[in-house]
C-alpha cells in the first residue's frame, strides 16, 4: 500500500513541503489536550507524593492554556543575532550565556517564547524570558527525530531520555537505547504519554509547534517547553544550522559550530559549481496522496535545492513556501515534458515503475516515467527524516549528481549519491 509509512508533523514537513494538515492537528490537540489533563490528575491522585512544581504546573495550564503568543520584538534581545540562515530562532550572547528568540513561523511579528540559556550562574538573566534553562542540559525529551540525532551525533545522546514513534526508528544506536529502556518511547504526538514524561522530569520538552500555538497539554509536564521550529526553515542550511542550536543546549557549542562550519562550506561549494550552468534540466517532485497532488511552492526547501543544484524547478515562480494543491490534469499539464521526476519512497520495499502504472494512470504519461528519470530516497534504509537535515551537502550533490555530474571534480570526484537513486526498475 503506498505511502503506508506514518510519520510525525515535523518529520513529513519536506517530504510533502505542506502544513495542511495543520488544521487537523489543531482539531486534534483540542481534544488531546482535555484527555492529557483528565489523565494526570487522575496520576497525581494516584501519587501523592509527587513533587510540588508539577501541582503547580497543572494549575498554570488551566489558566493559560489558551494565552495568546507574545509580540515579536527583536529590539529588545541587544546585540547581534548568531544565526546565520536560520529565521526562525535569533540567538544573542549575554553575560549569563545566550537568550534565544523562537519566531512564530506563520507570523513573524510574534515570538513563540524567548529562553535564557544560562552558562554563568552568578549573572542576572533577562527578566522577560518565557523559560529558563541552565546548561548543559541535564535531560530533555525530543519530539523529533530531527532533534535527537543531532544529539546523538555530538555524542550528547545521555541527555535524550524520551523520544516520539520509537517504533519508526531506524539508527541502531538509538534502537538500542530504547531496547535497554535507557531513552523511553513516549507514543505519538496524538497520543504522548504524559504520565511518563512526568516520571522522566526532563529539564526541556523539545517540541513541533504548531500554527496556533497549542502546546497539547505538554505545560503539566513541569518542564521548560521549548518550541523546535527547525522543520519550518525553509532553507537547507537554515534547517541545518539548528544543529548549533542543541550545541548551546548540550554545552558543546564548539563541535556544534565546527560540524555547522564545514557543512555550509560544502554546500556552498558545491551550489557556487552551479551557480552559472547554461543548461539546467526540469524537475518536479512528488506523488498524489488520497487522489490530490501537493506541489511543493517556489520558496520551499526542496525548491531552494533544485535551484541550487542547477536544476529548473517547475513551479519555481509559486511565492509559497508550503505546499499548493493542485489535480492531476494541472500536473500533467505543466510537468509532462519535464526531464527528472523527484520522489519519497516510504514503503518497506523498492518503489518500481510497474508498481507506479498500478498506482495511477497518469503517471506513465510523464516524459521523466518514460525516459525512466525518475529520482527516488527509499527513506527507511537512508535514515532520511533522521539524518538528511544535518547533510544538506550531501542532498545537494546527490541532486548535482543527476543534473550535472561533470561538476563533481576536486573533493567529490566519484562520488555516488547518499540518499537518492535513479529508478531502473
Amino acid at each position: 500500500m503506498p505511502h503506508a509509512y506514518n510519520l510525525s508533523h515535523a518529520e513529513c514537513a519536506e517530504s510533502l513541503e505542506t502544513q495542511n494538515d495543520t488544521n487537523l492537528a489543531a482539531g486534534r490537540f483540542n481534544f488531546v489536550e482535555c484527555f492529557a489533563f483528565l489523565r494526570v490528575l487522575r496520576f497525581l491522585r494516584a501519587n501523592m507524593t509527587r513533587t510540588l512544581h508539577v501541582l503547580c504546573a497543572v494549575v498554570f495550564f488551566a489558566f493559560t492554556a489558551c494565552a495568546p503568543k507574545s509580540s515579536h520584538s527583536p529590539e529588545k534581545a541587544q546585540g547581534e543575532n548568531l544565526m546565520r540562515h536560520a529565521r526562525n530562532i535569533a540567538v544573542f550572547e549575554k553575560d549569563y550565556g545566550y537568550r534565544m528568540e523562537v519566531i512564530c513561523p506563520w507570523d513573524t511579528t510574534l515570538s513563540l517564547g524567548s529562553f535564557a540559556i544560562v552558562k554563568n550562574t552568578t549573572k542576572a538573566i533577562d527578566k522577560d524570558v518565557k523559560g529558563v534553562l541552565n546548561v548543559p542540559v541535564k535531560s530533555v525529551i525530543s519530539f523529533s527525530a530531527t532533534q535527537w540525532a543531532v544529539f546523538l551525533r555530538l555524542g550528547e545522546i545521555g541527555r535524550v531520555k524520551g523520544i516520539l514513534e520509537g517504533r519508526f526508528v531506524t539508527d541502531s544506536t538509538m534502537r538500542a537505547l530504547l531496547a535497554q529502556e535507557k531513552v523511553y518511547d513516549i507514543g505519538t504526538e496524538a497520543a504522548a504519554d504524559i504520565e511518563r514524561m512526568i516520571q522522566l522530569q526532563p529539564d526541556a520538552l523539545l517540541y513541533s509547534p504548531y500554527f496556533d500555538g497549542n502546546q497539547g497539554g505538554l505545560n503539566v509536564t513541569g518542564a521548560v517547553l521549548f518550541p523546535f521550529a527547525d522543520y519550518m526553515e525553509n532553507t537547507p542550511l537554515g534547517r541545518a544550522e539548528w544543529i548549533r542550536v542543541i550545541g548551546m543546549l548540550a554545552g558543546c557549542e564548539e563541535k556544534a559550530d565546527a560540524w555547522f562550519d564545514d557543512i555550509e562550506r560544502r554546500y556552498n561549494a558545491l551550489s557556487g559549481l552551479c551557480a552559472n550552468v547554461e543548461h539546467r534540466p526540469t524537475v518536479f517532485s512528488d506523488l498524489a496522496f488520497n487522489g490530490q497532488w501537493y506541489v511543493a511552492g517556489g520558496k520551499s526547501y526542496i525548491a531552494k535545492l533544485f535551484a541550487d543544484a542547477g536544476a529548473d524547478y517547475i513551479w519555481k515562480d509559486n511565492p509559497s513556501t508550503a505546499s499548493v494543491p493542485m489535480d492531476a490534469e494541472s500536473i500533467l499539464a505543466k510537468a509532462q515534458k519535464a526531464d527528472y521526476w523527484r520522489v519519497i519512497n516510504s514503503n518497506p520495499f523498492p518503489m518500481t515503475y510497474q508498481a507506479l502504472a498500478k498506482e495511477s494512470p497518469v503517471y506513465p504519461l510523464f516524459d521523466a516515467f518514460k525516459n525512466r528519470k525518475i529520482i527516488v530516497c527509499d527513506i527507511l534504509p537512508t535514515g532520511y527524516f533522521e539524518q538528511s537535515q544535518c547533510e544538506p551537502d550531501l542532498l545537494l550533490a546527490d541532486f548535482i549528481h543527476f543534473f550535472h555530474p561533470e561538476l563533481l571534480t576536486g573533493e567529490w570526484t566519484g562520488y555516488q549519491p547518499h540518499y537518492y537513486h535513479l529508478m531502473t526498475e
